[in-house]
Formats: structure tokens, sequence, C-alpha cells
């Protein structure tokens, strides 16, 4: 079964679907040939199903995963940042003053005991509080921050599990 379109927004992965979306997780750059060998189908066929999963949205984008301690950013730390105030103001000054700063790899809004959940990468501990001191903190709007660490990272993926689903 192919992706079945069952209104603009609605589909539906088979598991060849699901096998392509697995193997691509792990190496984005195995060639079709390959890719076509692992999931028993013939190269068009295979191209066809991945051109149609990019067109689609399953597939946003191809990166590299770079070694960030090879690139002096091996200190992780998560930071959760409580605002002052929540308007929408306030919100989009702070999403764009974020943006800015390369030393933050992710930021999510989250509901709970603060506002926003964010990750950092630093060369290390000085570098950390300089970031800390001079970006950070000066940011409008920000009531309290409450920095962790980490001591080890247990498990770093950017995989998503894929569940057979219906979209």
């Amino acid at each position: 079964m192919q992706i079945e379109k069952h209104n603009e927004k609605q589909f539906s992965l088979d598991k060849i679907y699901q096998k392509i979306l697995n193997i691509l997780q792990v190496d984005g750059r195995i060639s079709n040939v390959k890719l076509a060998g692992a999931i028993n189908l013939s190269p068009t066929p295979c191209l066809e199903r991945v051109k149609r999963l990019e067109k689609a949205g399953f597939i946003k984008e191809y990166v590299a995963l770079l070694n960030a301690e090879m690139l002096g950013a091996a200190l992780v730390s998560f930071i959760e940042v409580s605002l002052d105030r929540t308007t929408t103001k306030a919100l989009d000054t702070f999403r764009k003053e974020i943006l800015a700063m390369p030393e933050v790899q992710e930021c999510h809004m989250v509901a709970g005991g603060f506002d926003y959940l964010i990750k950092v990468r630093t060369r290390d501990m000085a570098h950390y509080r300089k970031f800390l001191g001079e970006k950070l903190s000066t940011l409008s709007d920000i009531s309290t921050t409450h920095t962790y660490v980490v001591m080890e990272e247990v498990k770093d993926t950017s995989a998503v599990a894929i569940p057979h689903l219906t979209f």
C-alpha cells in the first residue's frame, strides 16, 4: 500500500514507508540503490516513495549531525526560564532574542511551573557563565532562571519513533 490520500491532510503510512523513514533517520546519505535493497524494492519505486514522503512533509530536511566536543561545544545545560509576564509582546520579544543566540540549541515553550526550557551548548563552565551573565540574563522580561548542567549524555538522538500511524 502506498501513502493513501484520504483528504488533503490525512495519509496512511504502510510498512515500507515506515522502513524508509527509519533507515533515513539512521543514514540520510544512504544511496537510493542501497535503500531500495534494504526495503526489497527496485530503485525507481523506492525513489518515488522517498519523493512522496518529502512532498507530503514527513521528511522535513536532510542534515549533518556534528560532533559538539570537537567543535568546542561540549558542555550541555538545560535552563528553565520564567518571564515576568507572558503577554504576546513579551513572548515575541523573548523568541526573537533567543533565536539570535548561537549557544541555544533548542528552545521550547512549556506548560507548568516555568515558561521556557532551553538547551544550551557551550565550550565549558566559564563560557556558560559568560553566556548567562552577558546574554541570557540581559533579556527583557526574564524573572528567574534555573540551570541543570548535564554530567553525562545517556541518550542523544534526533530519531523519531515511528509507530503505525494514520495522519
